[in-house]
Formats: structure tokens, C-alpha cells, sequence
């Protein structure tokens, strides 16, 4: 079983450090931690195109099982981490965009939390019309200190599904807070 796992972003330094860009700063960051038997892509395209960069990479739905996305969550708050498989894109045009050309939406998903959140926890995401550029906007210093331990909880989740599995890797990490 060959795993691919993929960063989401833009390409190009301008996005570098942006909340869309998390997931392929992560991968970058994390890069050297990753065993060399696992195939590591950044995609090429912008992020509402990332379909493409997968067309050739996965040529069936049983290999779409085998890819990991890395990617920023406007739903979850900043410190979470969580685990899907096979569920919809919840409006990430990203995703979308890789189900729509993969035909399926069987692939696992690593949603890393980008939205302020009250100190309750109820997460404050900005106003439709400013979404694009919060989402395009870069981390606030509080925030980069935290995505230190939010990176950490990404490793650890890698290493847990290529060594326990989907299940038990889903079941440790999305119980994190």
C-alpha cells in the first residue's frame, strides 16, 4: 500500500504563512520526518484547482483510499486537528475540486483548524463577504505560537495512521482538544 499524502495551498512565497496555506506549509515543515516510502505531493495549482494535481498521481478509487490531504478548516477553531474519510468537501473548493476529479470522496482528510475561537471554545468565523481574506490574511503572532503544538498534533497524527491505522488514528487524535 502506497501512501500519498498532500499539502494544500497556493503555490508561490506570497501565500507562504497564510491560513489557506497550512496545510502545505505543514507538509513542508514536516517533510524530512515523513519516511521516504511515502510520496509526498504539493500541488502546483492553486488550491480551487488542486484536482488537477491528482489526475495522473491516482488513477483508481481503491488508490484514493491511500491519500492523505493536508488542509485548513475554517469550521474548526485554531488547535484542532481532526481525522475524515468520505465525507463532503463542507464548502472547501479544494476538496472539492480533488473529488470531483478522483470521482470519489474515499480519501482521508487532515483539517487543521484556522478560525478564532470565543474563550468558551464557539469558534468566530469572519463574515462571508471577508472570508477570502481572512483565509488569505497570515497567522497573528498569539497564533503562530500556537500552531507549534497544532503542527506537533499533525506529526502525531501521520505517524499514527502509518503505523495503527485510519481507526485508531482518527480515534486518538479527534479527541484532542
Amino acid at each position: 500500500m502506497q501512501w500519498i499524502v498532500a499539502g494544500l495551498g497556493n503555490p508561490g512565497s506570497e501565500y507562504d504563512g497564510t491560513r489557506h496555506n497550512v496545510g502545505r506549509d505543514f507538509l513542508r515543515a514536516l517533510e524530512k520526518k515523513i519516511p521516504k516510502k511515502i510520496k509526498i505531493v504539493l500541488p502546483d495549482t492553486y488550491m480551487n484547482d488542486s484536482g488537477a494535481a491528482f489526475k495522473k498521481i491516482i488513477t483508481s478509487k481503491k488508490a484514493a483510499e491511500n491519500l492523505v490531504v493536508l488542509h485548513d478548516e475554517l469550521d474548526l477553531p485554531l488547535g484542532v486537528v481532526k481525522f475524515s474519510f468520505g465525507s463532503g468537501a463542507g464548502g472547501h473548493r479544494g476538496v472539492l475540486s480533488i473529488q470531483q476529479a478522483l470521482k470519489t470522496k474515499d480519501f482521508i482528510r487532515i483539517r487543521i483548524g484556522i478560525s478564532p475561537a470565543t474563550p468558551s471554545g464557539k469558534i468566530k468565523k469572519p463574515d462571508a463577504e471577508k472570508t477570502v481574506d481572512f483565509v488569505l490574511g497570515t497567522f497573528k503572532p498569539t497564533e503562530v505560537v500556537k500552531l507549534k503544538k497544532v503542527q506537533k498534533t499533525v506529526a502525531d497524527a501521520l505517524e499514527l495512521l502509518f503505523t495503527e491505522g485510519l481507526d485508531k488514528a482518527r480515534t486518538q487524535i479527534n479527541s484532542r482538544v
